[in-house]
């Protein structure tokens, strides 16, 4: 059984869902040795999150980002926490709902996603910065 951990840095993001799959991928080049395993990926920050789902038609991306939008509005009256900006309070609440950890099968030296899958960095922020994500692969080479 081998162990490796690296930190992954995403490049920033506009406020919304993105598929990052690809960025991963390219900073994680020991995954290809790996016969069978697991990746664990855990970001480092409390308003962004990771996520699965459909990776072909961007609409998905698109309504997800709405549909919290609505579920978690800016600027609620019983909000305490402000001095961030109206936009930093909604951020942790998604960053909790949606989480910040994933972890994937790995088979034959890839990630054993679905046809349509694909990992998304939530960023819940209007202005953030690049993100690190710490990954983790546990498998048998």
């Amino acid at each position: 059984m081998i162990w490796h951990q690296n930190t992954i840095e995403l490049a920033p993001a506009s406020r919304g869902f993105h598929l990052v799959t690809d960025q991963i991928l390219a900073q994680a080049p020991e995954l290809t040795n790996c016969e069978v395993g697991l990746l664990h990926l855990f970001l480092q920050h409390t308003s962004a999150s990771l996520a699965i789902n459909e990776n072909a038609d961007p609409d998905v991306r698109g309504d997800l980002e709405r549909h919290f939008n609505v579920m978690v509005p800016e600027n609620a009256p019983h909000y305490e926490h402000t001095l961030e900006g109206p936009d930093d309070m909604p951020a942790h609440i998604k960053s909790v709902l949606i989480g910040p950890s994933l972890m994937i099968p790995v088979t034959h030296g890839q990630l054993a996603l679905g046809t349509w899958q694909g990992i998304y960095l939530c960023e819940h922020r209007d202005n953030a910065g690049s993100r690190r994500v710490v990954a983790t692969l546990q498998g048998r080479w």
